[in-house]
């Protein structure tokens, strides 16, 4: 069972003792981010996400644009990132660096405590307990489709659609990777409407880098490649 099917399952599955529990608790019932709401009741779910759909729309619109203009050419998509104010470092080891704090190379969302002070110190970034938004990357060629699905990501989070916030994509990156969902059925309304909306930009992304490759590639090892390497599976 993949990742988001378990947390449907878990959410949908939560006995009503453990709802009496929480709400005896004053944990919330209702969850908001900036573009959805989410409204809990014992017998019922309700999403209101209008604009966070209409976002999504104006992303795909938009890189694809973009996207067409640099004939996705990896290079010019970061200094696109660049201009637009994201820092982008490339560092030796930079997959073996970000392995050790379980992040991968490309964009890696905002971080904080040691993990944080860990890769300001890398990146010469100073001595802080927070990071902001940034790219990292080892030195040499980027794998084109690689960097396409990193940028989708990227502009889905310049673009303020949900699910990059510290908490949903330390929860994503957490059970991306994992067959253990310990600790899933324990989570808050908040940490699973954006574990949800995590792994959601993570497939939106994963869909237009596969359609992209299919368009221009027409190859089947190329979409291979793509499906078995990133984000998790629907």
């Amino acid at each position: 069972m993949n990742i988001l099917k378990k947390l449907i399952y878990f959410f949908l599955k939560l006995k009503e003792k453990q709802l009496e529990v929480r709400l005896d608790k004053h944990l919330k019932v209702r969850a908001n981010n900036k573009t959805s709401k989410t409204f809990l009741s014992p017998n019922v779910t309700v999403t209101i996400s209008a604009q966070t759909e209409l976002n999504k729309e104006i992303v795909l619109k938009s890189v694809t644009e973009i996207v067409s203009g640099v004939k996705n050419n990896p290079y010019m998509l970061l200094e696109y990132i660049k201009a637009h104010g994201t820092s982008v470092v490339k560092i030796a080891n930079a997959d073996k660096i970000l392995a050790l704090i379980n992040e991968d190379e490309g964009l890696v969302c905002e971080l904080k405590g040691l993990e944080a002070l860990y890769i300001n110190i890398l990146t010469d970034c100073g001595i802080s307990l927070k990071t902001k938004p940034m790219f990292i990357l080892r030195d040499g060629e980027i794998d084109p489709y690689y960097m396409l699905h990193q940028f989708y990501k990227w502009y889905s989070l310049y673009r303020g659609l949900p699910g990059f916030d510290y908490k949903a994509q330390k929860l994503f990156r957490k059970y991306l990777n994992s067959s253990d969902t310990k600790g899933l059925e324990n989570l808050t309304l908040d940490e699973m409407t954006g574990l949800k909306e995590a792994i959601a930009r993570d497939n939106e992304a994963i869909d237009f880098t596969t359609n992209y490759a299919k368009s221009i590639e027409g190859s089947k090892k190329v979409l291979d490649k793509i499906q078995n390497e990133g984000g998790a599976e629907v």
